[in-house]
């Protein structure tokens, strides 16, 4: 998953949809783009998007780019973009718990690969940003800094950053004290100084060495008054069945 199909090239100056005009040229469709965000947050889940965008004009997403270089109001502007011009799109989300308990890695490829089979149709060719993602069970490429160079990986990038973003704001109702909705559950130095005073939460991952130091060194996790899956049963339900208050989580 490291090289271009035989025959295949993409201009350096193709711009951001140049890679899926490439490779529909050369018989594959539809294309899909993935990405995930939260993958190195010390809390929180991590959440991973597939995306695939209409071969038209009326694909083309406005302001479309890498959802790390966006304002939080013009990520929210794209994702609105983004789901109401694509042909096909998805989102997972994989809890805390779950991530400790597979490791990110395995979490990481299992989230793609499921977001992947939640699209309407099964792909032709995948495209991801980074590194190649063996065990995704389809052709495809890993393109450096993909989430700045491919339309559909940023695409992805947007629905799966936005969605995260939005978990963790209801998040932040739930456990006052940590500030997710500012942080998003990343490391800093006002969630160290939070972990250190409160200790862990539910949603903490305990792989993390901050995590692990802060637990031991508080003896306590908190928790809520009521068990904490029903909170991810029901932010897991509310972004795969309905995240922009819309019919269904993906087509």
């Amino acid at each position: 998953m490291s090289d271009l199909p035989r025959g295949v090239t993409v201009r350096r100056d193709a711009g951001l949809y140049g890679y899926e005009r490439a490779l529909r040229r050369a018989g594959f469709d539809p294309i899909a783009g993935v990405d995930e965000a939260g993958r190195g947050a010390c809390a929180g889940p991590l959440v991973a998007a597939a995306v695939v965008l209409r071969d038209s004009r009326s694909g083309q997403v406005p302001g479309l780019a890498d959802s790390k270089l966006l304002t939080a109001r013009a990520r929210e502007r794209c994702y609105d973009q983004v789901v109401r011009r694509a042909l096909s799109w998805s989102v997972v989300v994989v809890p805390a718990a779950e991530c400790d308990r597979l490791g990110m890695h395995v979490a990481n490829v299992e989230a793609l690969r499921r977001a992947l089979a939640r699209l309407s149709e099964p792909p032709a060719y995948v495209l991801t940003d980074g590194f190649p993602v063996d065990g995704l069970g389809l052709p495809g490429l890993a393109v450096w800094k993909g989430d700045r160079v491919v339309a559909c990986i940023a695409a992805a990038s947007v629905i799966a950053k936005v969605t995260r973003d939005r978990i963790m704001q209801q998040m932040d109702d739930v456990y006052p004290g940590y500030d997710f909705a500012t942080h998003k559950g990343y490391v800093t130095e006002e969630h160290q100084t939070a972990l250190a005073e409160h200790g862990p939460c539910a949603e903490h991952r305990r792989r993390f060495v901050n995590v692990r130091r802060a637990a031991s060194a508080d003896q306590t996790v908190v928790t809520m008054e009521e068990q904490m899956p029903t909170l991810e049963d029901e932010l897991s339900a509310s972004v795969e069945t309905d995240p922009i208050a819309e019919p269904e989580m993906s087509r």
